[in-house]
């Protein structure tokens, strides 16, 4: 039970990093025009990249670690500042840098394969979507392959949310409005902040264990 508990809870945290509500706006930009099969198929295309991505971290990030010689307690409290930036930007309605940066919210207009660049990565499927699924993944059943593998069910249920709320963001844009959505990723954003002080909180006991 206490398994499925954290399963549930890893997909809230990602749910609210991923915020595929605010970006509706983005992909209605970035679709203007398109016939309602290309918006369709890029949808599909923006979900698989994000499982894609967020796949590849949970299975390599330990390794990613080793690598570099970093700690997970270093990598916890430098991902849960990256998270709680990025919830900060999000309670305040603003599209956060760590997210797309100007410059790539441009490529939107410049390339054809806007469905994995930028509106896969790293517009959803960013920093702070992998650096969550890296410390999930660490975590979740002490990384074991088993562990592994049940952490695709949260990857796989944001996936679906992913593309049905592009699928359908024409309708919810017009049903909720600019300022529904920015309701919608500042209740995500406030869920957000308090999962990143816990992650915080986490790795400072990682790596000052005394504290704990």
């Amino acid at each position: 039970m206490h398994e499925w508990q954290q399963l549930f809870k890893i997909t809230v945290a990602l749910l609210a990093i991923v915020n595929p509500f605010g970006g509706i706006p983005v992909f209605i930009g970035a679709t203007q025009g398109w016939r309602p099969r290309e918006r369709a198929r890029t949808a599909r295309t923006v979900a698989l990249t994000v499982f894609c991505v967020l796949t590849l971290a949970a299975f390599t990030g330990d390794r990613l670690l080793d690598f570099f010689n970093v700690s997970i307690g270093s990598f916890m409290v430098g991902g849960g500042i990256l998270i709680l930036l990025l919830a900060i930007s999000m309670l305040q309605a603003k599209e956060s840098p760590i997210r797309q940066t100007p410059e790539e919210a441009v490529e939107v207009i410049d390339r054809q394969a806007v469905g994995v660049v930028p509106l896969g990565v790293p517009l959803l499927a960013g920093p702070g979507a992998i650096s969550s699924v890296i410390i999930a993944a660490h975590q979740f059943r002490q990384g074991d392959f088993l562990g592994h593998i049940m952490l695709l069910l949260p990857i796989l249920a944001v996936t679906l949310v992913v593309w049905a709320v592009f699928l359908l963001g024409s309708r919810i844009a017009r049903r909720l409005g600019r300022t529904g959505l920015n309701i919608v990723t500042r209740l995500m954003g406030l869920v957000l902040a308090a999962m990143a002080v816990e992650t915080i909180a986490r790795g400072l006991m990682e790596l000052f264990p005394k504290l704990a």
